[in-house]
């Protein structure tokens, strides 16, 4: 069974195009694969299986996640899922870097979905998502100007969100938290929360920068529709540790 298209998705129909010969097979450039506990979204605590892509053309200031900005294993989308196989877990995430920014990335998560998984997809929101699966799970950024790429969210993405799907923001400072206020009221998104067209709000301090309890407080002073949350994986391993 085909996955089914995302709303507002373009139309994929056209000229049918003859096979390459000998084409290589397709591939994906891949930092890490790892078997763990998922640490945000409203999925946090579910073992997850994590691949994580190489490659980001965003520099939030606040990143912990660099060392996937380059290198990486060059891998095949057959040896990908024979690893996911291997590994056995029915939830996976796509994440980064920014995975979106590799055409075949939307070929992955195709592929997981027609082999029964549940997908989630975190991304930073700067990339058109409309290509990805109506079945996939999207976790999507939207960028707060503390972390100094604001301009790179692509608000559109945000009619391509349903109710399987989620936007978090990742909050520096009080004004950040002014910011995601008024984008969430500005929006629409406190709306979409309530009447069920969006799974989930998210607001994350920023690790180290911001105290958890003062966001909270804010959070529950506004009577913000939002899931407050920490990064539960760094809580259990610590900030600096990888594969978690």
């Amino acid at each position: 069974m085909s996955p089914t298209p995302r709303p507002g998705a373009p139309s994929k129909e056209g000229p049918a195009r003859p096979p390459a010969q000998d084409a290589p097979p397709p591939f994906l450039r891949v930092t890490e694969i790892f078997h763990s506990i998922q640490g945000e979204s409203t999925w946090a605590g579910a073992p997850c299986t994590f691949i994580r892509l190489t490659g980001c053309p965003l520099r939030c200031v606040w990143c912990d996640t660099d060392y996937s900005f380059h290198g990486g294993t060059k891998m095949s989308l057959d040896d990908i899922m024979a690893r996911i196989r291997e590994i056995g877990c029915p939830l996976v995430e796509i994440t980064g870097g920014e995975p979106l920014i590799h055409r075949n990335t939307f070929v992955l998560a195709e592929r997981l979905v027609e082999e029964g998984y549940t997908v989630l997809v975190e991304t930073s929101g700067s990339e058109d998502i409309s290509p990805l699966p109506a079945e996939v799970h999207t976790i999507m950024d939207l960028k707060c100007p503390g972390s100094g790429e604001v301009a790179r969210n692509r608000w559109e993405n945000l009619e391509h969100l349903s109710a399987r799907d989620e936007v978090k923001f990742v909050v520096l400072d009080r004004a950040d938290y002014e910011w995601s206020r008024k984008v969430i009221r500005e929006r629409g998104l406190d709306r979409r929360v309530r009447d069920g067209s969006l799974r989930a709000l998210l607001l994350s301090p920023v690790w180290g920068d911001l105290e958890w309890r003062e966001l909270a407080e804010w959070v529950l002073e506004d009577q913000l529709p939002v899931r407050f949350q920490l990064q539960l994986h760094k809580l259990i391993w610590g900030p600096d540790e990888k594969g978690v």
